[in-house]
């Protein structure tokens, strides 16, 4: 009885109001788009294998820029769905253990202090990510394009066999000290593409607290001082 006298009201309701129909229309809609397609659908399994390779200076300075670039060579025979690449601290492991990172912040590390929202803090500063976005909507500091639903994890779409991908960031060091870098290369975003071979590491990097000394000449060169 009770579920009939609902149906009722409702079908009143929107007799009488019909801009209630357009609105849950609309919110259907909105549902079922969801922000876009998911970056790992239709994803296939399988093994790649792979050729990896990073470079990032192991002595920089407080302020300094620098570039971290890893370079992934496709060695198979089948397109890498999607390939990408994980930074995070000491270990690509999740979690990360205790107060040596953070699994989901990309160049930083934990802090011990307790009763902090986030302990994760940055070592380095993200100037520019790997495949900026060059749209006119995009803001400059943004996530660039090769963004994923993952906080410290960029994706460059498929590589063709033997082809080659190149990811580039530019940061800046904000927090001296010895650090280590961990990256690691995967073949898609749902764990099912899997990158074997030479796909991870680690670098350690030494950043100085004193900033490198930059002055201009009397003929208007920048130089820096190491």
């Amino acid at each position: 009885m009770a579920g009939g006298m609902f149906r009722r009201a409702l079908r009143r309701s929107l007799n009488n109001a019909p801009w209630i129909v357009a609105v849950i229309v609309a919110a259907v809609g909105l549902s079922a788009c969801g922000g876009g397609q998911s970056q790992d659908a239709n994803e296939p399994s399988g093994n790649f294998p792979v050729r990896a390779a990073a470079s990032f200076p192991s002595s920089q300075r407080l302020a300094e820029h620098s570039r971290m670039v890893v370079i992934v060579h496709n060695t198979g025979n089948k397109t890498i769905p999607n390939v990408a690449v994980t930074i995070c601290n000491v270990t690509c492991a999740y979690p990360a253990p205790a107060g040596t990172g953070s699994s989901t912040g990309a160049f930083a590390a934990n802090i011990s202090q307790e009763g902090v929202a986030n302990p994760s803090r940055p070592i380095w500063i993200v100037d520019t990510p790997p495949k900026p976005c060059t749209a006119p909507t995009c803001n400059q500091g943004g996530s660039g394009g090769a963004v994923t639903a993952y906080s410290n994890t960029w994706a460059l779409g498929a590589l063709a066999p033997g082809k080659t991908a190149t990811f580039v960031w530019r940061v800046t060091a904000v927090q001296p000290g010895l650090h280590k870098v961990a990256w690691e290369v995967a073949a898609g975003l749902n764990g099912k593409a899997k990158a074997i071979g030479t796909r991870k590491g680690t670098i350690t990097v030494l950043v100085r607290k004193a900033p490198a000394k930059t002055y201009v000449t009397n003929s208007g060169k920048v130089v820096t001082q190491q």
